[in-house]
């Protein structure tokens, strides 16, 4: 290592008075002097040039192991790398190549500053693990958890030190593409999932070089993209930002999460990386974020286009005052920072703000003790693709599935003597099965539906595309060509389907058809596949329909004719392995859905905590003039929180320890839940409450608290949930977090339609 890097540790440990590994262990108040100390110490020794360079971030720009970019933009990345410009690199992944990037920075630059490396690990890395929409589903938080901390182990043995998620955007739009990413609509669900996955990404020791730093994204509204359509405008109230949006990123900031990213989206006009609402008054002022921001990628950049900024010198100049830390790929940082400061446009102050922060989190990572603790060859080996991930992943897919509909018990199947029709093109895609956002995983690696079912060798197995989904194999950076036009393989569809006992179709979307930048104007079965299901069943209604997609979609047909429906979503590398054990009833399905399924795409966005409307019902029997579609009924196919089971359980018993709650004290609500059917299962019982009346408009219910449980046949067992003042609190009309008296109503049940109610009142004393 050169000198001078030993010479810039040396003078760091001088002033701190401790040794870095002495800080990995320290949690005190006082760890956190010493580690101010030892940023304030570098950055007194930092040109104004290598502070802005900490605030660059480049994408992987050439071959490392080949030779050195010598003209283009290349060049000029690589001539910045070794000058200490550069603070982070994304999509740079591999033991080898992340150690050779390091060792420039940390052993060619003059001050020798190691650096971050990101990359995309949203559900997996190698293994890949359910889309996260799919695991909201499960409503376990611990294998939640458990399949981000199996995700951070894989990707940080190729020398990853940092993923750019969780993603805890709330969504009501099933058009946007980015559902499947985020853990659905509701702030409450969204804030304990968005805890738990932080907690398995960083650990409960974030220093750990099995760990990723995370990533709260995207502040803020993105999900709220007007029309579903993505990158689009946002335009939303106070009470909505606070109220359904912040909460998961206050959990974030509560399970210690160590950097955010902000949105593409404009909100009230000022596009989120322009916002010092956002990200200083908001997110560091306001709840004391003390970690850095970092763009999404080029949005400093977009500004231009968003008509904010006038040219890309002015979007840094804003992007840096309104509190973006960190530039993603625009460039615009390294080129224009320093010479505003000069000017007087950013001050000094302000550079030096965002350099702490991302400093500081270097140096909490541990990478000014050994910027190679994630550079281990050895076990990059040991590590990719370990059986044990395979076992996680395979139990994660199991437990995001969602029965929606078992009509006269046609499911599970029965495990021989049965001829069973297997039809449809994503039954035999080993691809579309992991997703979007699928990481380093190979093309082809999935289990597919077809060899899950094969396991399974005693019955007898035919198989059917019945017409492809795409034409040619879409891939990641362009649009799918969808097949409407070729039927050539429904002849011998519908005839397998007619001489088999069972029918099982699997239908829904690529794996790229969701995702960033796949808005869909319909949630219908792409191309050809509703009809194709609808000519099986004329010859056969002994259906299961298995779908396979990204987001909720469509199925009012389905529901109304098709006997078995399964939401299996894109569970992954073993999904196929988990729709069959489902199928088959070797696993009981517990999942319930994070978002509500519309039975019309006009519905959208649909959701289940709306507001009552001044006419939420119809006055007299002839009225016309209440909040309601004249061609489609307002409820929802499947409403958030729904989910059948093998088994049957019933609610009963609900009962409240009192009728009024003292702001300081605490009410119990219990409901017996007893399983009726034949089979072990497990339900999530679910408490929603509703605030009759308050300074803003309340939702019509909340989800308050959740429990899941496993009962056997006849067991019952008696769940209870606590509440206090801080769980009705919620940011009123007079702009602050505050549990309003009056009277409230507890809801108890399998989903938001849970239908045991008891009244209790908030009072004072």
């Amino acid at each position: 290592m050169k000198v001078k890097f030993i010479l810039l540790l040396g003078l760091v440990m001088t002033i701190a008075n401790t040794s870095c590994n002495n800080k990995i262990t320290q949690k005190s108040s006082g760890s956190k002097d010493v580690i101010a100390q030892k940023v304030d110490s570098v950055l007194q020794l930092m040109t104004l040039e290598e502070k802005v360079g900490q605030m660059n971030q480049y994408n992987g720009f050439w071959e490392v192991t080949g030779p050195a970019p010598k003209d283009g933009h290349a060049a000029i990345k690589y001539q910045h790398l070794k000058q200490g410009y550069v603070g982070a690199m994304l999509n740079v992944v591999g033991v080898k190549d992340v150690r050779a990037l390091q060792k420039i920075a940390v052993e060619e630059t003059r001050l020798g500053i190691p650096l971050l490396f990101g990359y995309d690990v949203i559900h997996g890395y190698q293994t890949i693990s359910p889309i996260p929409l799919a695991e909201a589903a499960s409503w376990d938080l611990e294998a939640i958890r458990k399949s981000a901390e199996m995700a951070a182990e894989e990707a940080s043995s190729v020398g990853l030190n940092w993923t750019f998620a969780p993603m805890v955007d709330i969504s009501r739009d099933a058009r946007w593409g980015r559902v499947m990413e985020g853990a659905g609509e509701d702030p409450f669900l969204g804030s304990k999932i968005a805890y738990a996955r932080v907690k398995g990404f960083q650990g409960e020791n974030p220093y750990s070089h099995k760990s990723l730093l995370a990533c709260a994204k995207h502040l803020i509204g993105y999900g709220f993209a007007e029309s579903g359509r993505d990158y689009n405008t946002v335009d939303i109230g106070k009470s909505t930002l606070f109220n359904v949006l912040l909460p998961p990123f206050l959990a974030c900031l509560e399970a210690g999460v160590g950097t955010a990213m902000n949105s593409f989206n404009e909100l009230d006009g000022v596009p989120a990386t322009g916002s010092s609402f956002l990200q200083r008054e908001i997110l560091k002022q306001r709840y004391q974020f003390g970690g850095f921001i970092v763009s999404d990628w080029g949005s400093v950049a977009e500004m231009v286009p968003h008509g904010y900024a006038k040219d890309g010198k002015h979007a840094a100049e804003i992007g840096a005052n309104a509190g973006s830390d960190m530039d993603m790929e625009s460039v615009l940082y390294v080129e224009h920072l320093a010479t505003l400061v000069r000017e007087g446009k950013v001050s000094e102050s302000t550079i030096d703000d965002s350099v702490r922060r991302i400093l500081r989190v270097k140096f909490e990572m541990g990478l000014f003790d050994d910027p190679y603790k994630y550079c281990d060859e050895q076990r990059e080996k040991a590590t990719l693709g370990k059986k044990e991930f395979h076992d996680a992943a395979l139990d994660m897919a199991k437990k995001s599935i969602v029965l929606l509909k078992n009509q006269n018990n046609l499911l599970p199947l029965k495990k021989s003597g049965q001829r069973i029709a297997v039809i449809g093109a994503l039954a035999d895609d080993k691809s579309s099965m992991l997703g979007s956002w699928r990481g380093a995983s190979k093309d082809g690696s999935a289990v597919s539906v077809l060899e899950g079912l094969s396991e399974y060798e005693d019955n007898q197995l035919s198989y059917e595309k019945g017409a492809l989904l795409a034409i040619g194999t879409p891939v990641f950076m362009t649009e799918a060509k969808i097949n409407t036009t070729d039927k050539s393989g429904f002849a011998a569809a519908v005839n397998s389907a007619r001489n088999a006992d069972v029918v099982i179709m699997v239908l829904g979307e690529l794996g790229f058809q969701s995702g960033e930048g796949r808005s869909r104007a319909n949630l219908d079965l792409p191309g050809l596949q509703q009809e194709l299901l609808e000519e099986v069943y004329k010859v056969n209604k002994n259906i299961v329909l298995v779908v396979t997609s990204g987001r909720p979609l469509a199925l009012t047909w389905a529901d109304e004719n098709i006997p078995a429906i399964v939401q299996a979503w894109q569970l992954g590398t073993q999904s196929g392995n988990a729709i069959a054990q489902v199928l088959y009833g070797d696993y009981n399905p517990s999942g319930k859905l994070p978002m509500t399924f519309p039975r019309n795409i006009g519905q959208v966005p649909i959701y289940y905590n709306h507001k009552n409307t001044g006419r939420p019902t119809m006055n007299g029997e002839d009225s016309v003039f209440w909040s309601h579609y004249i061609d489609e009924s307002n409820d929802p196919l499947y409403p958030f929180g729904y989910g059948l089971s093998y088994t049957t359980f019933e609610y009963s018993n609900l009962k409240m320890s009192g009728d009024k709650l003292n702001k300081n004290g605490e009410l119990t609500v219990s409901v017996d839940l007893k399983n009726t059917g034949k089979v072990d299962g497990k339900e999530v019982v679910q408490m929603y409450i509703r605030d009759l009346v308050g300074s803003s408009t309340r939702p019509v219910r909340e989800l308050k608290g959740f429990e899941l449980v496993g009962l056997k046949p006849g067991e019952s067992k008696t769940i209870s949930f606590k509440i206090n003042s801080k769980l009705l609190e919620y940011y009123t009309a007079r702009n602050k977090w505050e549990a309003e008296t009056g009277d409230f109503q507890v809801f108890i049940g399998g989903s938001s339609r849970a239908n045991l109610v008891a009244n209790f009142e908030l009072v004072e004393e």
